[in-house]
C-alpha cells in the first residue's frame, strides 16, 4: 500500500470505531468530560452551603474515595496535578542544586517542578514496549555516570546529588515497577511515581501510585475523573501525609483562632466545590474504566486488519485505564504521523502527537541525559485517538 493509502486506511479504521463519525459536523474531542450523576446536586450543596473554599465536607469525602479506591492510606487533595507533583518533590527533600530523573516524554509539568525546586532534570529514555522508562538503560547510564557516597547517589560529570525519580505512567500504562524500585534501592534514589494519567491502572495487582514513597494524580478537565482543575497525593508513610498536609495548607500552625506559619508553605489546598464534582465522578469510576477499556479493544480489534500500524496495549503484568489510546506507526515517520494528524484533524477526529521531547524545549537543552533512541522513535510515531469514555458506552 502506498502512504496515501495508508493514511485513508488509519482514518477508514478511526471512523469505523467512532459511533456517528459519518455525520457532516462530527467532531471528537481527545478526551472530554461528561457529567450525568450527582454533580450538579453536590455543587448546589456547596453553593446553598457557603462552604465553596479549601474546607467542606466533600474534600474529606473525597480524599476517603480515593485512598478506599487505589488502597492508598492517605490521599491530600491539591488545586492540581502540577502542585501534587510538586509537593511531592519536596517531600523527599529535593533541594536546589539537586538532580532529579525524569521521563523526556512527558508532558511539560513533570520537567517544570523540578525547576520550581531550583533542581535540574535528568532526563531518560523510555522504551516503546511500555511507553515508560526504559529501566536496563538508566541502570548501565547510572552505573558509569554516578557513583554511590554513603546514602547519596553523585553524577560524577556535575557533582550533583540525584535525589530523586519520577516515574512516569504513560497514558495510563504502567511503567515496569518491579526492576525499578530495585534500581533506586541500589543507587540510593528515592522513587516518585508520577500517576497523573493512571487512576485505575494497575499493576501486578496493585493500583498505581502505590511503589514510590509518594505519587501524584491529576484531575484536569481531560482526566478519567475530574474536578475542573486539582490534584491529589499518595502515600502510605503517615508522616509524609503529615508534611504533605500540612505544605499544602500554607505550613498554617492550627489554632482556634492565631495565624503562624512555622515555614515556608504553599496555597496548594483543593477547594470544596472541585471536590464535590470529583465525588460525583469517584461514584462512576467502575463504569468509566469499563467504557474506556471496552472502547481499546474496538480499536485493537479494527487495527489489527490495518497494515502499517498498531494500537498499543497493556503489558502483561499491567491493567491499564486505557486513558489515551495510542496508534503507533510501525515505521517511525514524522512527516506520516502529521499527515495522518493533518487528515484526522479535517474530518473533526482530535487526534494528537505525544508531548514534544522535554529536552528539546529551550529551557531544558543543557540539561543532563541518556540516549534518547527509544523516545525518538516513539515521538515520530505515536498519535494519540479520542479516548472519551462515553465513546465505548455500548
Amino acid at each position: 500500500m502506498s502512504k496515501e493509502q495508508i493514511i485513508q486506511s488509519i482514518i477508514d479504521g478511526i471512523k469505523e470505531v467512532l459511533p456517528g463519525s459519518g455525520s457532516p459536523n462530527a467532531s471528537f474531542e481527545l478526551h472530554e468530560p461528561r457529567f450525568t450523576g450527582n454533580e450538579l446536586n453536590y455543587l448546589k450543596q456547596c453553593v446553598e452551603t457557603g462552604w465553596v473554599s479549601s474546607l467542606g465536607e466533600f474534600v474529606t469525602k473525597f480524599e476517603k474515595d480515593l485512598s478506599n479506591f487505589t488502597g492508598a492510606s492517605h490521599a491530600i487533595a491539591t488545586s492540581n496535578g502540577t502542585a501534587a507533583l510538586h509537593t511531592c518533590l519536596m517531600l523527599v527533600d529535593v533541594k536546589p542544586g539537586d538532580e532529579v530523573l525524569v521521563p523526556a516524554l512527558t508532558f511539560v509539568a513533570t520537567g517544570n517542578v523540578v525547576a520550581y525546586c531550583a533542581a535540574t532534570p535528568n532526563f531518560y529514555d523510555s522504551e516503546p514496549h511500555t511507553l515508560g522508562v526504559n529501566v536496563q538503560k538508566l541502570r548501565e547510564y547510572l552505573a558509569s555516570n554516578c557513583r554511590v557516597v554513603g546514602s547519596d547517589c553523585v553524577n560524577k560529570a556535575t557533582g550533583r546529588r540525584i535525589r530523586a525519580l519520577i516515574a512516569m505512567h504513560t497514558f495510563g500504562h504502567p511503567c515496569d515497577l518491579a526492576p525499578l524500585k530495585d534500581l533506586c534501592l541500589d543507587f540510593k534514589i528515592r522513587l516518585i511515581e508520577d500517576a497523573a494519567e493512571s487512576l485505575g491502572s494497575y499493576y501486578k495487582g496493585v493500583h498505581t501510585g502505590l511503589f514510590g514513597e509518594v505519587a501524584a494524580l491529576s484531575f484536569n478537565g481531560n482526566k478519567i475523573v475530574t474536578t475542573g482543575g486539582g490534584g491529589a497525593i499518595l502515600t502510605s508513610d503517615p508522616e509524609i501525609a503529615r508534611r504533605a498536609r500540612h505544605l499544602t495548607t500554607t505550613a498554617k500552625v492550627s489554632h482556634q483562632w492565631g495565624f503562624f506559619h512555622d515555614q515556608v508553605g504553599y496555597n496548594y489546598r483543593m477547594p470544596n466545590i472541585n471536590a464535590a464534582l470529583g465525588c460525583a465522578q469517584m461514584e462512576s469510576i467502575g463504569q468509566l474504566i469499563e467504557n474506556k477499556r471496552r472502547l481499546a479493544a474496538r480499536y485493537q480489534n479494527v487495527f489489527n486488519n490495518i497494515p502499517g500500524v498498531r494500537i498499543f496495549k497493556e503489558a502483561n503484568y499491567a491493567r491499564s485505564n486505557y486513558w489515551l489510546n495510542v496508534l503507533l506507526l510501525e515505521k517511525a515517520d514524522v512527516g506520516a504521523r502529521d499527515r495522518v494528524l493533518a487528515a484526522a484533524n479535517a474530518v473533526g477526529i482530535k487526534a494528537r502527537p505525544a508531548w514534544t521531547l522535554l529536552y528539546k524545549l529551550p529551557m531544558f537543552q543543557t540539561c543532563p541525559r541518556t540516549d534518547m533512541a527509544g523516545s525518538e522513535l516513539i515521538e515520530n510515531s505515536l498519535i494519540n485517538l479520542p479516548s472519551s469514555p462515553h465513546l465505548g458506552k455500548h
